[in-house]
């Protein structure tokens, strides 16, 4: 089965944030993304707004062909506001729980499922409860007591945090037999079969490029990668449609 492609848009939205204007806009950008091959849109409504507003997530939530993944803080404001959208429009049809920080740049690291397990599971349960259901991710460390916490508390999918294996990638040069480069994708290997060990379904995402993709591509059982920076900054020089079709390409779709 072909692995499905979520867009990350946020940075579509960064760059209208410059000039506080219109352009560019989200919703261009996902109907783009779609032409290119995307099945799915991912955006990150952060507590502090820097990139994504409300407005984008309604209008996305209402015109996305496809599925939208909202990428989200397990807070009150932000479940209140996951729900309020499912009451009046097709999506979105996912959330992704992540971390926050508001002084990072990008989300750093993967959300701390076992030391919040009864948080947790009040938030899925909240979310599954939306009119229409929704589908309930969790952004995590490739880390065996995280992937079994995500089992515990009700996660459909787990989304394996591949940063350490990027950097580690542009560290070797994508050379396996340099530094911890193989060290880091046996991790994530590791991971990705207890994900799938425990009857959830696999995605990944954070950091992944044209040049690093393939062997997470590769891994068994990987139903969704999740990208953003790397096919919008190549969408500036080819267009965001082409460089969608690049990437699914590379993935094998």
């Amino acid at each position: 089965m072909a692995i499905l492609l979520g867009v990350n848009i946020d940075h579509v939205a960064t760059l209208r944030q410059a000039r506080l204007g219109d352009e560019p806009d989200p919703l261009f950008a996902a109907h783009e993304a779609h032409l290119g091959g995307a099945e799915i849109i991912t955006v990150h409504l952060r507590e502090d707004r820097r990139h994504i507003q409300e407005h984008d997530v309604q209008r996305l939530a209402g015109h996305v062909h496809g599925r939208l993944n909202l990428e989200m803080g397990a807070t009150d404001e932000m479940v209140a506001i996951a729900l309020s959208l499912r009451k009046g429009y097709p999506g979105p049809q996912m959330v992704t729980l992540v971390p926050e920080n508001r002084r990072e740049l990008t989300t750093e690291g993967g959300l701390d499922v076992a030391g919040q397990l009864e948080r947790m599971r009040e938030v899925i349960a909240r979310l599954k409860a939306a009119p229409g259901g929704m589908t309930v991710a969790a952004f995590i460390e490739a880390d065996a007591r995280q992937v079994q916490a995500t089992a515990q508390v009700g996660f459909d999918a787990c989304e394996l945090h591949t940063g350490a294996y990027a950097h580690a990638f542009a560290r070797a040069g994508g050379d396996f037999a340099i530094g911890g480069l193989k060290a880091e994708f046996d991790r994530l290997a590791d991971a990705a079969h207890r994900v799938r060990a425990a009857g959830r379904r696999l995605h990944a995402g954070h950091a992944l490029n044209y040049l690093n993709v393939r062997p997470v591509a590769g891994l068994p059982g990987m139903a969704e990668l999740h990208i953003g920076h790397a096919i919008i900054s190549r969408g500036v020089f080819v267009g965001l449609r082409s460089a969608v079709r690049e990437m699914k390409a590379l993935m094998g779709g």
